[in-house]
């Protein structure tokens, strides 16, 4: 069988991650099968479409790296349905109603299919199935007629797509024998919800992101789409960082599970750190100045980057680990430890000034103070942790360092 699927948004909002779980799921099953995947966007519901949705759809897709192969718009395609909805109509299949047209839901027997995801049966009493319309009042068609006479001209193999769709298939499937297209009818597979961490389901209501929401937090996108493919699917091992090509050759229905997912931002997190580690020095300082220009005038950002990398989680944590916080006021004893600290380091030679005389430098100074590692790094970095403050001071230099801590000890922002 030659594969063909289709993520088809409504681009009545922007889309939230799990939307786009959805969509990785469809490409990468089309990678690992050499189909195609099409883009298909359903936007017969003109009521409620939102202009720039279909935009960050678009952008969400590039910037995972997500190609596809053809593009459809539905609205450009609205004759089309009219001209299917009235063959069922001949064929007394479907009424007129109010200026709309209702599909004949057939009362007698059941409707059912095995899905792909589980390999369970679903079946539906088609007497609890009423009547629906296919064509409405202005013209457009509704979900239902669109869906099923794309899928059929589009030649689609497999529809993937979320459990929620679970209750229009036996209607799909009605549509299907009504057009005499049983035949050619896709394999079904739905796949189970995204939920929140207090498994409720992820939604834009409950302020749910999008992949873009990430992206301009610092995210990576080889990190959010490696954690993106384990919500519902996993490889035969335990392995949790996966390389693209591997789920390009792995990724296979039967490896989706039946129970929902959970969406873990702090693991989501933790994978993002991991990806920023594994990366190399010239591609992570290409994304930190994408991520955000202005880093480059901090001086000497470049030498700054390998020591960021190891305590980084996203891009933007770049300038936090970096840059003084100006905001914290210090007390009395941090105040006469940024005089000692001024004092041991003018003592220090600009050809001596190294990570080791730093360090030795201001051991001594907490050792004869009784201070602590804390108050170290808040009178240095305005922070209570942060990067190795002898190699951050090491590439911040001498001069820096000194009038830094002369302008906190006379309570001025640097």
């Amino acid at each position: 069988m030659s594969v063909k699927v289709r993520f088809a948004p409504s681009p009545t909002g922007i889309p939230h991650v799990g939307n786009i779980r959805t969509a990785l799921f469809n490409y990468f099953f089309a990678k690992a099968n050499n189909g195609v995947f099409i883009l298909r966007i359903e936007d017969t519901d003109q009521a409620r479409k939102i202009e720039e949705a279909q935009g960050a759809i678009k952008e969400s897709l590039l910037w995972l790296g997500v190609a596809w192969d053809e593009y459809i718009i539905q609205s450009e395609r609205v004759p089309e349905y009219k001209k299917y909805a009235l063959e069922l109509v001949e064929k007394r299949l479907a009424r007129e109603d109010s200026g709309a047209i209702r599909f004949i839901v057939p009362k007698e027997g059941k409707t059912s299919w095995q899905d792909a995801v589980g390999g369970k049966k679903i079946e539906f009493k088609n007497s609890e199935i009423e009547d629906f319309i296919i064509l409405k009042s202005d013209g457009f068609p509704t979900y239902h007629l669109a869906n099923v006479v794309d899928d059929y001209t589009e030649k689609i193999s497999h529809v993937i797509r979320g459990e929620d769709w679970i209750p229009s298939t036996p209607k799909h499937i009605l549509l299907y024998k009504a057009f005499d297209w049983e035949a050619d009818m896709p394999i079904f597979a739905h796949v189970p919800n995204v939920l929140e961490t207090d498994r409720k389901k992820l939604s834009k209501r409950r302020g749910a992101k999008s992949v873009l929401d990430f992206k301009n937090e610092g995210f990576l996108p080889e990190a959010l789409l490696n954690y993106l493919m384990l919500l519902g699917w996993s490889p035969k091992d335990d392995r949790e960082i996966l390389p693209r090509k591997d789920f390009e050759h792995e990724f296979k229905l039967e490896n989706i599970n039946t129970a929902p997912a959970i969406f873990d931002e702090r693991k989501l997190l933790w994978m993002n750190g991991e990806y920023i580690r594994k990366s190399q020095i010239s591609k992570l300082k290409s994304q930190i100045l994408e991520f955000d220009p202005t880093v480059s005038s901090i001086p000497n950002f470049e030498k700054y980057i390998p020591l960021a990398q190891t305590r980084m989680k996203t891009l933007g944590d770049f300038r936090d680990l970096v840059e003084r916080n100006e905001g914290v006021i210090l007390n009395t004893k941090q105040r006469k430890l940024a005089e000692k600290l001024k004092e041991k380091y003018l003592k220090i030679s600009n050809l001596e000034w190294n990570a080791a005389s730093i360090s030795n430098a201001t051991i001594a100074v907490r050792d004869t103070l009784g201070v602590s590692t804390k108050d170290i790094y808040e009178v240095l970095t305005g922070s209570p942790q942060g990067l190795p403050f002898e190699e951050k001071l090491e590439i911040q230099g001498r001069s820096d360092t000194i009038s830094g801590l002369e302008a906190i000890i006379k309570n001025k922002n640097k």
